[in-house]
């Protein structure tokens, strides 16, 4: 089976058209943050409410493309969140608001109000037949739990093979300039995020799509875990960095991990 990864350098209004309409089975949006971060362009110089308007334009251009069963990721901040995601809920299910708590130490930062140190993620569905699978993403319990849970009072055993739901608070700390898979990327999200969302709401061959794909982390997450992948961006060094990591990306991790009975020979890098 040859799966296609397609990455375009261009903007995302552009080319979603070329995108059939109910196609889509995952989108994983991580949109400039409107913060005055630096990605080679002007594309996060956006304030109040020309942030918010951008914001619904992308929403409006990307919904008509998700299946029915298809489910939407987006990263925001606090400053932008409620809006956004009021938004999102007069045309989506919101099924969960996660908080990823980066792990960052509190060094210094404003005197007049808390340190922020989380990123707020929306995670919305097309419709309550949304896909979601749960047992690919859970957590094993460590051992002092299963030594807890195997009294007679916890009936069955299954639990403590498939391990337990993952909250809706992720502690993944935010990547540092030493960690393997850093890249040139202000905002690069690490890979265990993006491969809990894909792995949960995408079934496998699936298709993706990453309206603001940055340095490729959801596609080299697509490509090793067996799903087709679609991703804009605007900045060409990143979108060199991205085809990198897709070429470097294994096919046969989506083996490994179990893929729902499919076979991943090869990807396609477009």
């Amino acid at each position: 089976m040859i799966l296609d990864i397609s990455l375009h350098n261009e903007d995302f209004f552009g080319g979603v058209g070329r995108i059939a309409d109910a196609s889509v089975d995952l989108v994983i949006a991580d949109p400039p943050y409107g913060l005055g971060k630096d990605y080679g362009n002007d594309s996060d110089r956006r304030y109040g409410e020309d942030y918010l308007a951008f914001s619904r334009r992308w929403i409006d251009a990307v919904l008509p493309k998700l299946k029915a069963s298809g489910s939407l990721y987006v990263f925001l901040t606090w400053q932008h969140a409620p809006e956004v995601f009021s938004y999102l809920k007069t045309r989506m299910l919101m099924v969960n608001e996660i908080i990823w708590d980066r792990r960052v130490p509190s060094m210094g930062g404003s005197t007049r109000r808390f340190s922020s140190v989380h990123d707020n993620i929306g995670f919305f569905a097309a419709s309550r037949d949304y896909y979601f699978d749960l047992d690919r993403i859970r957590i094993p319990y460590d051992a002092q739990t299963k030594k807890a849970r195997s009294r007679s009072i916890f009936v069955g055993k299954k639990w403590l093979e498939i391990g337990y739901n993952p909250k809706d608070v992720w502690s993944v700390a935010r990547l540092h300039r030493q960690d393997a898979e850093r890249e040139d990327h202000p905002t690069q999200k690490p890979l265990a995020i993006i491969e809990r969302m894909l792995l949960a709401s995408s079934p496998p061959g699936g298709l993706v799509l990453d309206p603001f794909m940055g340095s490729g982390t959801a596609a080299a997450a697509a490509a090793a875990h067996g799903r087709r992948f679609v991703g804009f961006e605007l900045n060409g060094d990143y979108l060199a960095i991205a085809r990198e990591r897709v070429a470097a990306a294994q096919p046969s991790q989506s083996k490994a991990a179990g893929n729902g009975g499919s076979t991943v020979d090869e990807f396609r890098l477009v």
